[in-house]
C-alpha cells in the first residue's frame, strides 16, 4: 500500500495528491509517469509525475475528474492509501537527458494548458534547480480553473498567464501569446507544450511557423501504460509509437494530431476498439516483443 500524505482540491474537479512511494521518489525525473490504482479492482490510470521528494520519498500527482475511476480517486484523503503506484515509467524529458552545458545555452519556452500545467512545473523546477531560467505560458479557460500558479511563478524565470475569458492575466489563447513574445523580441530554440491535445496541436502550428523546435506530450491519450490497449498508438512522422512506452515527449511537428484525436475518441466505445483491433493487426499494440507492434 501506498498512504496519501496530503490531498486537497486545487480548483473544481482538479486534484493533488502527495504519496509516499520511495522507490519510485528515489529513481523519477520529469517527463516520466506513474500508473496508479486505488484498490486491487479499480481500473488502472496513467498519471505524469508532477513533483517528487527524494529525502521524504514522496511523488505528487494532480488530476482531473474525467471518468469513474478518477471520482473515487478524488474521494480519498490523507491517511488513505493506494494499492498500487508503479513507476517511474517513460522516458525522461530530454532536458534531463542532454548535457546540461548544452541546455544552459538554450532559450527555453514551456506552454501549459489547463492540467497540462502539473506535468510542466517539474521540468521547470529541474531547470531552476540547475540554474537555467524558462519563460512559461500558462493558460486556462478561466481564472477559477488555474492551477499551481505559485508554484510555477517560484521557478520560471518570465510566466505569462492567459484565459480564454480574460478573467485573468492576459486574454487569449496560448497560441496568441506565443506570437506576441517573438514578435516582442523574444527567441526561443525550443518550446516544451503539454496539455489538451487540441491545445497542443494549435500550439505546433504555431511554433512551426515561427521555426522553434517543439516538443510535446502524449500522457492525455494513455490509458493502460504499457503499450498493450492499443489507446495511445501515434503516427510520428513516418513511424508508429505508442506514447507510453516510447514516449511520451514526441516532436510536436511530426505528430498526426488529427489521426490521434480520432483514435481518441474511437477507442471511447467498444465497437471502436474493435474496428481499430481489426485495422490495425499486429501494429495495434506494442511494447510486448511478441507481436511485432514495437519495431
Amino acid at each position: 500500500m501506498y498512504p496519501i500524505i496530503r490531498a486537497e482540491e486545487l480548483t473544481n474537479n482538479i486534484f493533488l495528491m502527495e504519496v509516499e512511494a520511495r522507490r519510485i521518489a528515489k529513481a523519477c525525473q520529469p517527463g516520466q509517469f506513474v500508473i496508479v490504482r486505488t484498490d486491487e479492482n479499480s481500473e488502472r490510470i496513467p498519471l505524469t509525475i508532477c513533483d517528487y521528494n527524494r529525502e521524504k520519498g514522496t511523488i505528487t500527482i494532480v488530476f482531473q475528474i474525467v471518468g469513474a475511476s478518477t471520482d473515487d480517486m478524488s474521494k480519498l484523503k490523507a491517511g488513505d492509501a493506494f494499492a498500487d503506484f508503479v513507476g517511474p515509467l517513460g522516458c525522461p524529458s530530454e532536458l534531463v537527458t542532454d548535457d546540461i552545458e548544452d541546455v544552459k545555452k538554450k532559450n527555453i519556452l514551456f506552454v501549459a494548458g489547463g492540467v497540462g500545467t502539473a506535468p510542466v512545473y517539474p521540468q521547470v523546477k529541474w531547470l531552476h534547480e540547475h540554474g537555467i531560467n524558462a519563460d512559461v505560458i500558462v493558460g486556462a479557460k478561466s481564472k477559477d480553473i488555474l492551477i499551481l500558479e505559485k508554484e510555477m511563478e517560484a521557478v520560471a524565470g518570465n510566466l505569462y498567464i492567459t484565459t480564454d475569458d480574460g478573467s485573468y492575466g492576459r486574454h487569449g489563447l496560448v497560441t496568441k501569446v506565443i506570437e506576441d513574445l517573438v514578435a516582442e523580441g523574444k527567441q526561443y530554440d525550443v518550446c516544451i507544450a503539454i496539455g489538451p491535445m487540441i491545445m497542443m496541436k494549435f500550439a505546433c502550428l504555431t511554433t512551426k511557423k515561427l521555426n522553434i523546435p517543439t516538443v510535446i506530450s502524449l500522457n492525455p491519450i494513455m490509458v493502460d501504460g504499457t503499450g498493450m490497449c492499443g489507446a495511445c498508438r501515434v503516427t510520428v512522422g513516418d513511424e508508429v509509437k505508442f506514447a507510453c512506452v516510447d514516449g511520451p515527449e514526441f516532436d510536436g511537428h511530426k505528430v498526426d494530431f488529427d489521426q490521434a484525436m480520432k483514435r481518441q475518441q474511437m477507442y471511447k466505445t467498444q465497437e471502436g476498439r474493435a474496428y481499430l483491433a481489426a485495422k490495425e493487426g499486429d501494429t495495434h499494440h506494442g511494447g510486448c516483443g511478441n507481436c511485432g507492434g514495437d519495431k
